[in-house]
């Protein structure tokens, strides 16, 4: 039985290949990374002692280092259990829990005009390709060579060129011996009941061939040389072969870009097919773009089934901001613990085509750089050019906020998203900048209109909360600031204990846990003891023989007021009940933030440095960027010390929220 490679790539999708494989092998824990799907084994095909049978849930393939075996779900079936192809096709799809397909003779007869269409449609693309290099493709060439193409990369995407002639294409078809009904079944003449004689659809256009995602052409995008045509982009209309919404341009090529040797497993959404072949000619070929309309649904979950963040890219103008916003609601609803967006958003007045045609990659590499995430976009949207200076307009920000994020399907994902937006709104408020979506301008003193002073306000009780411009006690007391403490922060707290109660993390990620700073003094000496025990005994270290040797430096106390402060807050990842993928996702997000808190607490001093030196020359124009400056980076830090969720799951601030023990 012959099936679809619809179906096939159904199944496999559904069905994570290391489901199938680890019915067979033991994965390797040290090596093995589960919320990567990145698995490692013995390999079953020939005997080894060490793993190096690797496997990807993303790829959906295996491959072993040793014998150099590879394949995917039914090859794996095929070759180690010796089943038929369509016993692993059955089996496959059982673990699926989709339906074999039944014999349809008018299933397979249309499956067997579609690969006859597939062969119509690339004898098209080599007529257009043709056509561009004839006297009458001599415009095109031209055009192609303003736009900084090169002969290689026209020659990579098949770029071609269709003649200003109603119907040049048709009887070159004709005269290959195409029928009619096969030509208008690919979209390539205009036909219908209104129209007496068919004619070529695209005429008088550069012609980009989109490819499936087994790199056969399914449709073509034409751009207008006249510049009086109705349309400047025309694509096919929809066919057997083409359904607009559920492809995108160079999805083939980019996947194997971002997948392959070097590859960064990014994948990058612009805007154009220009834009596209102007990122790859640069260097950057793991990009991508909707034909000619808004990202759909599809588009997303293509896009998601190559990465699990995809980079989102727009223009800087008013339409970049408004797409990118529609892509933010897009979005949202289908977030799921791993899988999100991020958006790199381009100066103003530039595409990608431009920046890297004028002035190389490096600019957009520095675009990508600081590309934010969805949560970034979101909350800068919401409170972007609002008037917050009434109670009444801070509850509908609040009611707002809580609206968006209510769209989230994902129950984890949602309860994260409020509690950020929480953070943010109660650092936004705090912060004393809730009036326009910026913070006041610098102000020397004297009395406001409403009895404001020094941009501070009073509460009833007679207290001045800090205004814009100056740091507010609380916050110059934290620990986040001021950087010193009576006992650990509790973010310091797990880093250590987690490492104490799961010492294989160190090995996993030495290079990056090696250089970890602490803040607390005893904790640093601690830290001198477990990297010193790390290295006189390699892998073999384990938590017992760690514990012991830190109560023999004498750090045993230490240790079990940790404990008590890891438990007391609920963090339970940090726990030796903790299994080893859930403390390492705990310890790298409790590592992210605490390398962050330090460039922040960095980038404040010197800040408070600079202001220092501005003042003292009474320089009048730095004085209020710099406060405006540091404001940002106290709102950061502020927004960083209200953050509750320090670990995925579960906390609570120690000395600010009282956990359950304390009520």
């Amino acid at each position: 039985m012959r099936f679809s490679p619809s179906f096939l790539d159904d199944i496999r999708d559904r069905v994570p290949i290391s489901d199938v494989i680890g019915k067979r092998v033991t994965w390797d824990r040290r090596k093995t990374n589960v919320s990567r799907g990145d698995y490692w084994a013995c390999c079953p095909f020939h005997g080894e002692k060490s793993p190096s049978f690797h496997c990807e849930d993303r790829k959906g393939r295996y491959h072993c280092f040793g014998c150099d075996v590879s394949g995917d779900h039914f090859r794996f079936l095929t070759d180690l259990e010796g089943l038929s192809f369509p016993e692993a096709v059955q089996q496959i799809a059982d673990m699926a829990g989709v339906p074999m397909p039944q014999p349809d003779p008018q299933a397979e007869r249309r499956e067997r005009e579609r690969t006859s269409l597939l062969d119509v449609m690339e004898l098209a693309t080599q007529f257009f390709q043709d056509q561009l290099q004839t006297a009458t493709g001599a415009k095109a060439r031209a055009y192609l060579r303003e736009r900084g193409l090169t002969g290689r990369t026209i020659e990579t995407f098949r770029l071609g060129f269709a003649p200003d002639s109603r119907n040049a294409l048709k009887e070159f078809l004709a005269g290959k011996g195409v029928g009619k009904e096969q030509i208008e079944a690919c979209g390539l003449v205009v036909h219908g009941p209104d129209v007496p004689v068919s004619y070529d659809r695209f005429r008088d256009r550069i012609m980009f061939p989109i490819l499936s995602a087994r790199e056969k052409v399914i449709a073509f995008g034409g751009r207008a040389m006249s510049p009086d045509a109705p349309a400047k982009y025309l694509n096919s209309n929809e066919t057997e072969l083409f359904h607009k919404g559920n492809v995108l341009f160079n999805f083939a090529r980019a996947r194997r870009a971002s997948q392959g040797a070097g590859g960064t497993g990014t994948i990058i959404a612009v805007e154009g097919y220009m834009d596209v072949i102007a990122l790859h000619q640069a260097g950057i070929e793991n990009a991508v773009a909707p034909l000619g309309t808004a990202l759909t649904e599809n588009q997303l979950d293509l896009l998601w089934k190559m990465t699990s963040q995809p980079v989102l890219c727009f223009d800087g103008d008013g339409a970049g901001i408004r797409a990118a916003n529609r892509a933010v609601d897009l979005a949202l609803p289908h977030l799921k613990p791993g899988r999100s967006v991020r958006f790199a958003m381009l100066p103003d007045g530039k595409d990608p085509d431009d920046l890297v045609r004028h002035e190389g990659r490096e600019p957009f590499d520095k675009v990508l750089a600081n590309a934010r995430s969805l949560a970034d976009m979101v909350w800068m949207r919401e409170v972007q050019g609002g008037g917050f200076d009434t109670p009444e307009k801070r509850a509908e920000l609040e009611a707002r906020l809580r609206q968006v994020t209510s769209v989230v399907a994902d129950e984890s994902v949602r309860r994260h998203y409020g509690q950020d937006m929480r953070d943010r709104l109660n650092a936004f408020l705090q912060g004393g900048a809730p009036f326009r979506g910026e913070r006041r301008p610098f102000e020397r003193g004297g009395r406001e209109r409403g009895g404001r002073q020094g941009g501070g306000f009073r509460h009833a009780g007679g207290e001045r909360n800090a205004g814009p411009t100056t740091i507010s006690d609380r916050l110059a007391r934290s620990s986040l600031v001021s950087g010193q403490q009576a006992a650990p922060s509790l973010r310091e707290s797990v880093l250590a204990l987690t490492i104490v109660n799961h010492p294989q993390l160190l090995f996993d990620e030495y290079d990056e846990i090696s250089t970890i700073e602490f803040d607390h003094r005893d904790l640093q000496r601690c830290w001198a003891v477990v990297l010193n025990a790390a290295a006189a005994n390699g892998p073999r270290l384990t938590r017992e023989g760690l514990v012991e040797q830190l109560e023999a430096e004498g750090f045993g106390t230490l240790i079990g007021a940790l404990d008590q402060q890891i438990r007391y807050a609920r963090l339970w990842t940090a726990t030796t009940a903790a299994a080893p993928e859930d403390a390492r996702e705990g310890y790298l997000q409790a590592l992210a933030l605490h390398k962050r808190t330090k460039a922040l607490n960095w980038q404040r001093r010197e800040l408070e440095r600079e202001l220092a030196h501005a003042t003292e020359e009474a320089d009048l124009e730095a004085v209020p960027q710099l406060l405006r400056t540091l404001n940002e980076v106290q709102l950061e830090v502020t927004r960083l010390e209200n953050q509750e969720a320090i670990i995925e799951g579960f906390g609570v601030l120690s000395g600010r929220v009282k956990g359950p023990a304390a009520r």
